[in-house]
């Protein structure tokens, strides 16, 4: 072959076929198979959920979390991310009426479940009574956890309609009595760096109809 710039001499050619063999030869069967795998794509599912009412088909990676799937695939993005390790609970959504923290479970596990986040409350036009009463009482500083506190709050009071027993309920065989020492025990999963806890529980008593 032609010597030369830009050219490739076969003497070129002999060296690298010689080196990538050599390295073929070192990595054995076993790290072959493991480099074919790692290679591979990522296995994928489709999964639905019916997100704020809308029926939602997903088509994800698998070790897709439910958080994710709401912010990078349906563009919701009111539910934030914080700590990514269900401590802060800025990421709480409520799953068929339950509150979970969408960091710690992934989407293909909520086919068919109802989702609702932050949007599905209320718009600004027409605020959920719990968004209203947080703005009455100023239950927000950098508002960087509101989303899920509300969608904790509104939970929380369901709960505690529904006579589910919290850690601080005296008496667990009769209904949970709706108290601001109820719902705070039961908000201690949501975290607010700014420290407006006493307006958040103040807002919560209001749509409770109780005395904080």
């Amino acid at each position: 072959m032609t010597e030369g710039y830009g050219a490739i001499s076969r003497r070129d050619v002999l060296k690298t076929s010689a080196a990538g063999a050599a390295i073929a030869g070192s990595l054995g069967p076993g790290n072959v198979a493991m480099a074919q795998a790692e290679s591979a794509a990522p296995p994928r599912a489709a999964v639905s959920l019916k997100v704020n009412g809308k029926p939602t088909r997903l088509e994800l990676d698998t070790r897709t979390t439910l958080l994710d799937a709401l912010r990078e695939h349906v563009k919701l993005t009111g539910t934030k991310k914080g700590c990514d390790h269900g401590q802060c609970g800025a990421c709480t959504v409520i799953v068929n009426g339950r509150r979970i923290n969408s960091c710690l479970t992934l989407a293909v596990m909520h086919e068919g479940d109802e989702v609702t986040t932050i949007e599905g409350l209320g718009s600004p036009d027409n605020l959920h009574p719990m968004q209203a009463a947080f703005v009455e009482h100023d239950g927000y500083q950098c508002g960087y956890c509101t989303p899920g506190q509300i969608c904790s709050a509104v939970a929380v009071l369901e709960e505690i309609r529904a006579g589910i027993p919290s850690h601080v309920t005296e008496d667990v065989s009769k209904p949970s009595p709706m108290t601001t020492l109820e719902m705070r025990e039961r908000m201690s999963g949501n975290i607010c760096r700014c420290g407006a806890y006493s307006n958040i529980a103040e807002a919560m008593a209001q749509v409770a109809e109780i005395k904080a």
